[in-house]
């Protein structure tokens, strides 16, 4: 790692972030190039990173990719991230939020607004201008954050992949039993990596219909319109076995939430413009 000036597969491949784990050299030169914690070069290249500047970088890849992440895709440019303010040792200093877990008993409008920015977080980490297909490993109550403004954007980033549709995953024969130069400190070496071609577009939504949605929409609305949420997150929990993508199934459920919202001052992050806007 003292040895080159390159962010290459040799030095990340086996680190177990799971944004590492479908690699492409587009990606890990963006990481260099975003690495918030030296002065900035513009440069794929890690020439102005010290011995210890480079260690700090691979460590915290491997141990929590979360700031990593918030670095390399900012909130300014439109990434539902909160902002990345800093780091001091351990400590991580970003935008305050407050996890979705608290929001589960809200008021029907709420929750329907707080769903429909969860479907539209799910479409930006699909689809986007720079081909990068993101997908949860895990979700949970805190996966996602609050506003106070009532903005909803992803809280905790460290379980995301990232598989770039542009290069698409450069994996090196054998990566699997590669060990890191960390000697797996953090989890078990022998586990076997997710294979970037079982990643399906529906995986992330499907989680989210597992293990979010029944908490924050079951039981908020009239019968005929509760009846069609509970029946699309029982179908959509099961994989949407029906063959339809998950830009379907978002619109589906979207076309079902969108008449449920309302446009007042509680929804600070999009008021008054909803008044004057067909967007909302």
């Amino acid at each position: 790692w003292n040895q080159t000036s390159l962010l290459g597969f040799p030095l990340s491949q086996g680190l177990p972030s799971p944004l590492l784990r479908c690699p492409s050299q587009r990606l890990l030169d963006r990481i260099v190039r975003r690495y918030a914690e030296v002065p900035d070069a513009g440069s794929i290249y890690m020439d102005h990173l010290t011995d210890r500047d480079k260690l700090r970088l691979l460590y915290t890849l491997a141990v929590n990719s979360h700031p990593i992440l918030l670095q390399i895709f900012p909130d300014v440019e439109g990434w539902p991230f909160p902002r990345y303010l800093g780091s001091c040792g351990r400590l991580l200093v970003s935008a305050s939020t407050r996890p979705l877990r608290d929001f589960f008993g809200v008021a029907p409008e709420v929750a329907a607004d707080l769903a429909l920015q969860l479907l539209a977080v799910l479409r930006s980490m699909a689809t986007n201008d720079l081909n990068y297909f993101f997908y949860f490993t895990h979700v949970d109550a805190g996966t996602f954050g609050v506003f106070s403004n009532g903005h909803l954007l992803i809280r905790d980033a460290s379980t995301l992949g990232v598989i770039d549709k542009e290069e698409g995953s450069q994996l090196i024969d054998g990566q699997q039993e590669y060990k890191d130069i960390f000697s797996c400190l953090t989890v078990d070496c022998q586990s076997a990596l997710v294979s970037c071609d079982s990643i399906r577009d529906q995986h992330s939504l499907v989680m989210v219909c597992q293990d979010l949605l029944p908490k924050l929409l079951s039981g908020k609305f009239q019968p005929p319109v509760q009846e069609s949420i509970d029946a699309f997150l029982r179908r959509c929990a099961r994989g949407l076995g029906d063959g339809g993508g998950a830009s379907e199934a978002m619109a589906e459920l979207a076309g079902i939430l969108k008449p449920l919202r309302s446009c007042d001052s509680r929804f600070a992050y999009r008021y008054p413009d909803c008044r004057y806007s067909d967007k909302y």
